[in-house]
């Protein structure tokens, strides 16, 4: 079987292409103790880009993508965000991007495996068809049931599903995490019980909160931290205008503040968020992608004691000096991806949400045309929409009025 799609591949030049490509459809095991199924087809009609894509594209431009291709191919169609049509059930459905021989898909250990559609080893959804495992193609809320033709806002917002169940995900470990790295502290400083005092920790680790980076992970970590933690005290840190049109729109979604750094050195901006902060961060959460993260963290003193830092980012190396690092008792975790729930809640979310108001459009036979020229000179350049999207199937979308 053949379908029409993008896809990745290992070569300097042409790292992703639009063109013919042969669907292979292996059985697969969506967790640990469940039989391996043959996916079922469905056709894609709505598909996000996300930097992931991006970040694999330079990949394959380096000769680095072997790992990543499914068994036995040379490339890889790409991606991960989005809603998809299945003929044989006549639903939409929003397909749960990890699955594998692993317990839990959040963290797999050393005798599992686990697989991402359009990311790792198995084929995503830019593309007129493809096969998913029929149990990781999760239903819509109950509004779209009979539905045959999608609203463009709701093919938008449900385009957000994966990026924003890593934030459910990202809140249950900060909370997990911030729980019990302080709750001994709390227990002595109320004089309460240890259950009282883990109650209290999960919540205050959330007091002083830098967002460093003002993108859509950010966001959406911010949006699930206010939606459990009203009193949190966000701070965003990036470089764009405050009048910008994403950061207006982020300050409103996660009721935060803003600091904007643009011409500002390491000293400055260090500065500048204690001052907005009041204080010294409990919890920074590194989202820019950048490697000055941690050093406005740990160099420049912005992480307090007993603060966590939350490494989001795929790409900087984190360094710290073990004298203050140990004695400040600071901790460092990073988690990507999520379960199933996870991606169930924030499609439930999402349904609800007004993320569709910055979801920019690229015309397919444009993106198509030149899809590296797409990522590079419009979808992720200077000034570019906080997020972009691409109809790839006209007849089950319904325009909105």
């Amino acid at each position: 079987m053949k379908t029409y799609g993008t896809y990745f591949q290992n070569d300097p030049a042409h790292p992703l292409r639009y063109g013919e490509v042969n669907l292979i459809n292996p059985l697969r095991k969506r967790l640990r103790g469940e039989e391996e199924k043959e996916g079922i087809a469905a056709h894609p009609v709505f598909c996000g880009f996300c930097g992931t894509d991006y970040e694999l594209m330079r990949m394959g431009r380096d000769g680095k993508l072997g790992a990543k291709f499914p068994a036995g191919e040379k490339r890889l169609i790409n991606g991960h965000e989005g809603v998809v049509w299945v003929p044989s059930e006549n639903r939409f459905a929003v397909v749960l991007i990890r699955g594998g021989d692993s317990y839990d898909p959040t963290r797999y250990t050393e005798d599992e495996t686990y697989f991402e559609y359009g990311c790792d080893q198995a084929d995503g959804i830019f593309c007129d068809k493809g096969y998913f495992h029929p149990d990781m193609l999760l239903r819509l809320p109950a509004q779209y049931d009979g539905c045959t033709k999608l609203p463009l806002s709701a093919a938008k917002r449900l385009s957000f599903a994966d990026p924003y169940a890593c934030a459910v995900f990202q809140l249950e470990r900060m909370e997990d995490l911030g729980s019990a790295h302080n709750f001994r502290v709390e227990m002595a400083k109320h004089k309460c019980s240890e259950e009282e005092a883990r109650k209290i920790a999960e919540n205050s680790i959330f007091e002083k909160t830098v967002v460093f980076g003002l993108g859509m992970t950010g966001l959406f970590m911010a949006d699930q931290i206010r939606r459990s933690h009203p009193s949190a005290n966000i701070l965003f840190v990036g470089r764009s205008p405050e009048t910008s049109r994403k950061v207006v729109f982020s300050k409103e979604i996660a009721q935060a503040d803003y600091l904007c750094t643009d011409g500002m050195n390491e000293d400055q901006t260090a500065a500048a968020i204690i001052e907005a902060l009041g204080g010294r961060a409990t919890l920074f959460i590194g989202c820019s992608g950048s490697a000055v993260e941690h050093r406005i963290a740990f160099e420049k003193k912005v992480l307090g004691c007993n603060g966590i830092y939350n490494s989001f980012s795929l790409g900087p190396v984190v360094g710290f000096d073990t004298m203050p690092f140990g004695f400040e008792n600071h901790l460092i975790f990073a988690s990507i991806n999520f379960r199933q729930s996870h991606m169930e809640k924030a499609i439930e979310i999402l349904a609800e949400s007004r993320y569709d108001e910055i979801v920019e459009l690229i015309d397919r036979d444009e993106f198509t045309r030149d899809p590296i020229d797409a990522y590079e000179n419009k979808i992720y350049c200077k000034g570019a929409p906080l997020k972009t999207g691409v109809i790839w199937n006209k007849d089950y979308i319904e325009e909105d009025q």
